[in-house]
C-alpha cells in the first residue's frame, strides 16, 4: 500500500511538470525596419551605401554598414518617434569629411504577445501623414525617402526607401 502511494505521489509530482520555458531563437522577435538604399537618378536601381554610421539621437552605440544595400535598424519600443543620424563618410579617413542627415520616424506601436517564453514584441505602424522625414541642413546625402510598407510586422521585405 505504501508502494502504490508513494507511485501515485511521484506520478503527481511530475505531471505538474512542463518543459524547459527558453525562448527559440527563430521565434520571431519586435522587427526592425528594413530600409534599402536606391540611387537617386536610376530608381529602380539598388544602390550599395558606403562607411555609413547610425546613431540614435540621445544613445552612444552606434551600427556601422559597409558596401551593402539593405540594412535592419530598431526603433525605439518605449517612444512613437524615433531621431537616427545617418552619417556618411565618403574618405578615406574617418575623422574628416562626414555628412550626417537626421532622418526621422514617426510611428504607433502595439505590444503583441508571443508565448511565456519569449514575452512580448512590439509591432510599428509608420504615421499616414508623416511617416519618415529627413531634417534639411542645407547639405544632406539622402535626395528622398519612399515608404514601401508602412507596417512593420516582420523583417522579410523593405519597409523604407532611401534614395541618395
Amino acid at each position: 500500500m505504501k508502494k502504490l502511494f508513494f507511485l501515485l505521489l511521484i506520478s503527481f509530482f511530475f505531471s505538474g511538470c512542463e518543459k524547459d520555458d527558453i525562448c527559440d531563437e527563430t521565434t520571431p522577435t519586435t522587427p526592425k525596419v528594413v530600409i534599402e538604399f536606391y540611387d537617386a537618378v536610376a530608381t529602380t536601381t539598388p544602390k550599395n551605401i558606403t562607411n555609413l554610421k547610425i546613431t540614435a539621437t540621445g544613445f552612444t552605440s552606434e551600427l556601422k554598414y559597409n558596401a551593402v544595400s539593405k540594412i535592419k535598424v530598431p526603433l525605439k519600443t518605449f517612444a512613437d518617434v524615433a531621431a537616427l543620424n545617418f552619417t556618411l563618410n565618403g574618405s578615406v579617413d574617418p575623422t574628416t569629411d562626414d555628412n550626417q542627415d537626421e532622418v526621422i520616424f514617426n510611428y504607433t506601436r502595439k505590444t503583441a504577445y508571443i508565448s511565456r517564453a519569449c514575452g512580448f514584441k512590439t509591432i510599428y505602424t509608420l504615421d499616414a501623414t508623416n511617416p519618415v522625414s529627413v531634417t534639411a541642413d542645407g547639405n544632406n546625402w539622402i535626395q528622398n525617402i519612399t515608404v514601401s510598407q508602412p507596417n512593420i510586422e516582420n523583417e522579410n521585405e523593405t519597409h523604407v526607401k532611401i534614395y541618395f
